[in-house]
């Protein structure tokens, strides 16, 4: 039986990752309260900022910008802003 947590991205109830993807206190916080549709929509996130803005995850500047990201996208529904992207609006 799946794992479930009340994912505070998405507002419900809904299966949690299946182990930490991150070390330490932020890991847990998303490990107890982010549910695996959450974080991939993140992860879909996270991938557009490395490319748009040429992130080097060697670079511990560029590490913190994305973690400080990552927290204001999950936990208080702040959208990630790229440059020059503008999604597609569903067709009616």
């Amino acid at each position: 039986m799946a794992r479930e947590v009340y994912c505070q991205h998405l507002k419900k109830t809904a299966p949690g990752l299946d182990f930490k993807l991150i070390q330490g206190e932020l890991g847990q916080k998303i490990f107890d309260n982010i549910s695996k549709e959450a974080f991939a929509l993140w992860q879909a996130k996270q991938t557009m900022l490395i490319n748009e803005k040429k992130l080097n995850m060697m670079n511990p500047e560029h590490r913190k910008f994305l973690e400080e990201q990552m927290q204001q996208f999950l936990f208080e529904g702040a959208d990630v802003q790229i440059e020059g992207y503008v999604p597609v609006a569903p067709k009616a």
